[in-house]
């Protein structure tokens, strides 16, 4: 067969590659005796080419014209700048890529096709055996270990490889958002951290294993079903609430499919951004690797703010059953365990694919910052068991129904007030031969509203009293912790900060009716109180405010324990209530601090400094739990702070990255 070569951009030349030999391997017999034309352009005239006659505002590797006639075959043109990006992506050389879109082009003019997939298998088949033919490996063997590799691993990407799912078909889409599903169920009450690890893999490789480049919205659109159900299945509790009271049933139910929408909107458009922006930024697979675990971090650290904030289950929550791993959260906090995981889970799918020198480097590497950290959580661990004195605390659960709290009339809402003053008594002394040095009440206890700095229930119990209750002051109404001696005077009053929206306040005004309309407190702070050992100092926080990093405790202070009332009455038995417990437990561990927690119906306990829950008292148990608390320490994440830790990712990322271009010259 004769073979013209027409070399439109020059840098062609540099580059020794036999044309005609391998257009001759890749044509049948019946047209051993016929001519073809190979024209070696740049991306601009591909990009008008694929314009012009297919209707693609792109450039591509190679472009094909068929003929129809016997002696003239047809043309091919190849574009050097796609030909050079990809190979550089794939980790091969330009001239091994180039002759896999030559053979490509040669078969397309002798009538193959890969549009459905049984021609593409076809196509494909017939491709791989020319190339071997030729000296070159598989290409299409992007998905498996490239030295053979027999690992159960690489095998099981091996099968997955056979599946063929079409980009932006409607197995796509569902693939993705089964696997959105898949990655929630390594939080509590699951546990099941395997197959988060599994569907952040899976949807990593199904996103990374296409070559043809595709705008960014268009990557945002593949990977918008996996964040979408990721966050619906991890957020569907949240709904939950509507339906605890029938008076805020009748008024709100309407809003549960919308408002389920608009959860899988937002987590959408938030938890698929990682996807949407390794699938669109073209890197090689290395570097990829580091650039999707900095993003995800990104993304976590950016959800600290979003509506007042909300980063709830960082992946690094998926490890809370194992110690030496969640205490590593004391170095880099849940940003820098979330930045290893993610980064192992992706180089794992990078090295399945090729065993390059690159990929193992970033494997390997993100293994040894695996190890550091797990050294560093065994160092909190110890740090955490060291007892000192502390006072007697009694965290009372009431557990009562929240129908309960909600009168039809005045004399009703009186009755009720008074019969709560005498169950809160009973509950704090029942069965109890020793009176606490702090009793604590979880959020929302207090039936009246505070205005003054009377307390007589806690000169009634002659002791220390932190409780929950709604406070009144300038005509501004506050979800407050109070803080009362044993006189029966509030020396304290803390109000939350970090409200919840559309429960708390109105993000978009009257827009969509909220419950409660009240007004943020001033922050972290510290208080003190006297107790028999001396002065207890404590950080407070209420309800949710405790699943924001550096949002309790003042700079370069360490209190003795951080006493956290809440209300999860709302959320029943939902994922929700164990979810909120594994936050806490995850800034014990950042903090240093133990934790003392009221929960109106639970899960109430008392949490060590290292992340274990001490003592506990189960979901929907009315009671009372005496506890102490100790192993108050500072730790590495504390001492640097979130945002810090956030920027020292950033830059071991870059310097990551570019130490990887050493690397891939030997590759």
């Amino acid at each position: 067969m004769k073979v013209y070569v027409n070399i439109e951009n020059k840098d062609w030349k540099k580059y020794k590659i036999d044309f005609v030999k391998i257009a001759n391997a890749a044509v049948s017999a019946v047209h051993k005796d016929s001519e073809v034309s190979i024209t070696l352009v740049d991306d601009k005239k591909i990009h008008k080419l694929n314009k012009q006659y297919r209707g693609m505002d792109k450039p591509t590797n190679v472009l094909s014209f068929e003929l129809g006639d016997d002696v003239l075959l047809g043309d091919v043109f190849i574009s050097l700048d796609t030909v050079k990006r990809e190979a550089k992506e794939a980790g091969i050389s330009v001239p091994e890529h180039t002759a896999h879109m030559i053979v490509h082009g040669m078969l397309h003019l002798q009538g193959y096709d890969h549009i459905k997939d049984d021609e593409a298998k076809i196509m494909e088949d017939k491709e791989i055996k020319i190339l071997k033919k030729l000296g070159y490996k598989n290409p299409y063997d992007e998905e498996s270990c490239v030295y053979g590799c027999s690992c159960g691993a690489c095998s099981f990407i091996n099968k997955l490889k056979s599946i063929k799912i079409r980009e932006n078909g409607l197995w796509w889409y569902v693939v993705a958002a089964v696997l959105g599903v898949i990655t929630s169920l390594g939080f509590a009450p699951f546990n099941l951290w395997v197959l988060s690890l599994f569907g952040i893999g899976s949807m990593y490789a199904l996103m990374t294993r296409q070559k043809e480049h595709v705008s960014f919205w268009k990557s945002y659109l593949l990977a918008f079903p996996y964040g979408a159900f990721y966050g619906i299945a991890m957020f569907w509790w949240v709904l939950n609430s509507i339906y605890v009271i029938p008076e805020l049933a009748a008024q709100f139910a309407i809003w549960t499919l919308p408002a389920l929408i608009g959860i899988g909107l937002i987590c959408g458009l938030i938890l698929s951004l990682p996807f949407a922006v390794i699938r669109y930024v073209s890197r090689k697979p290395a570097q990829r690797a580091i650039l999707f675990a900095s993003v995800w971090t990104l993304v976590l650290w950016g959800r600290e703010w979003f509506l007042t904030g909300f980063p709830w289950n960082p992946i690094a929550n998926i490890t809370m059953n194992i110690p030496m791993v969640a205490n590593s959260m004391s170095f880099w906090g849940a940003l820098g365990l979330s930045f290893v995981i993610i980064g192992l889970v992706a180089s794992f799918v990078e090295l399945c694919r090729s065993r390059l020198k690159s990929n193992w480097f970033v494997f390997v590497m993100f293994i040894v910052l695996f190890i550091c950290g797990c050294f560093a959580g065994y160092h909190n661990m110890m740090l955490s068991d060291n007892i000192g004195k502390s006072p007697l605390i009694r965290i009372v659960q009431p557990a009562q129904s929240a129908v309960y709290k909600v009168p039809v009339s005045r004399d009703e809402a009186h009755n009720i007030a008074k019969q709560k003053i005498r169950d809160l008594f009973i509950w704090a002394t029942s069965d109890k031969y020793e009176m606490p040095d702090l009793i604590v009440f979880p959020e929302t206890a207090y039936p009246y509203t505070v205005v003054n700095n009377l307390f007589p229930l806690s000169r009634v119990l002659n002791t220390n009293v932190i409780m929950g209750a709604n406070s009144y002051d300038n005509g501004k109404l506050y979800n407050s912790m109070l803080v009362a001696d044993k006189e029966g005077v509030i020396n304290h009053l803390y109000s939350k900060s970090h409200l919840v929206p559309f429960g708390e306040y109105r993000p978009f005004g009257d827009i969509i009716p909220t419950p409660g309309l009240l007004t943020p407190g001033n922050g972290k702070e510290l208080i003190s109180i006297d107790v028999g050992t001396g002065k207890f100092t404590f950080a407070p926080a209420i309800c949710y405010e405790i699943i924001f990093s550096d949002s309790l405790v003042p700079s370069g202070a360490t209190p003795d324990a951080i006493i956290n009332i809440t209300n999860d009455t709302w959320f029943g038995f939902t994922p929700g209530v164990f979810q909120h417990l594994d936050m806490v437990r995850r800034y014990a561990i950042e903090s240093g601090l133990p934790v003392v927690r009221a929960n109106y119906s639970g899960i109430s306990a008392f949490i060590g400094a290292d992340g274990n829950v001490i003592s506990m008292i189960p979901v929907g148990e009315t009671g009372a739990l005496d506890g102490f608390v100790w192993g108050a320490h500072n730790t590495p994440y504390r001492m640097i702070g979130r945002d810090m830790w956030m920027v020292f990712i950033l830059m071991f990322s870059i310097f990551a990255s570019i130490s990887i271009s050493l690397f891939q010259k030997k590759d």
